[in-house]
């Protein structure tokens, strides 16, 4: 009776192993979706922005009494602070634009006169303007970029006695020339954005005449910029 038993529990394990081997080859298999790479977000420069800028500025002054006989030559330095406004169109990752500028200078300076050694004679630029055409390359939130277009500058002009340090004359003028620069600017947050720049202007020449003397200096004049610039840009900085 023993032996019948344990040969009926045999046959029915024997009968039931296939049956439980083909539930469990038939479960479905859980894998673990590969995660997929994050894609930084492009930035993009489009957009108008609005912004201040502060640096330092120096002012090459050439004087030419009756525009032959030289003066001699000074630079005019100091400082600068002023605001930008502009607008920029981004293609792929070439970036176009364009911009107004506004400053306040302080570039004094002056020297003795070559040609009339009792009198010194100086020059000083007091605000100067740019409006210009970008053209730059995006790495991102990095932008280079270069410039070029039309500058203004506002100058005052003395002639002083060495002797006795009193002004023998003083006048003042507006003039136009060209400008040329470059830059980089870094997206520090979505909107906002921070730069280095630097700019040449190349000025016309300008008769000066004082009131109280005769004939005219011819004084020609360049300008060399450096700045710092701080940007807030409207609208998205990704694209989409």
């Amino acid at each position: 009776m023993k032996n019948l038993l344990v040969l009926t529990a045999s046959i029915a394990l024997s009968a039931a192993t296939p049956a439980f081997g083909a539930d469990l080859g038939g479960q479905p298999v859980n894998i673990k979706a590969a995660t997929l790479p994050v894609v930084p977000p492009i930035n993009d420069w489009s957009g108008y922005y609005i912004g201040l800028n502060g640096g330092w500025g120096s002012s090459h002054n050439c004087w030419n009494f009756s525009g032959v006989t030289s003066e001699g030559c000074h630079n005019s330095t100091g400082g600068t602070v002023g605001g930008q406004i502009g607008y920029r169109w981004q293609i792929f990752r070439t970036v176009y634009g364009i911009e107004g500028q506004g400053n306040w200078a302080d570039f004094s300076g002056s020297n003795v006169s070559t040609a009339f050694p009792a009198d010194t004679v100086g020059t000083k630029t007091d605000a100067f303007g740019l409006l210009t055409g970008h053209i730059g390359y995006a790495l991102n939130a990095v932008l280079l970029y270069a410039k070029g277009g039309a500058a203004v500058t506002s100058n005052a002009y003395h002639v002083n006695s060495v002797a006795a340090g009193t002004e023998l004359g003083r006048t003042n003028d507006v003039r136009w020339g060209g400008a040329l620069g470059v830059g980089a600017e870094v997206g520090l947050t979505p909107n906002w954005s921070a730069g280095l720049e630097y700019n040449h202007l190349f000025m016309q020449g300008s008769n000066v005449s004082f009131p109280t003397a005769a004939g005219f200096d011819r004084v020609q004049q360049d300008i060399d910029l450096v700045t710092a610039r701080l940007n807030y840009k409207f609208g998205p900085a990704f694209a989409k």
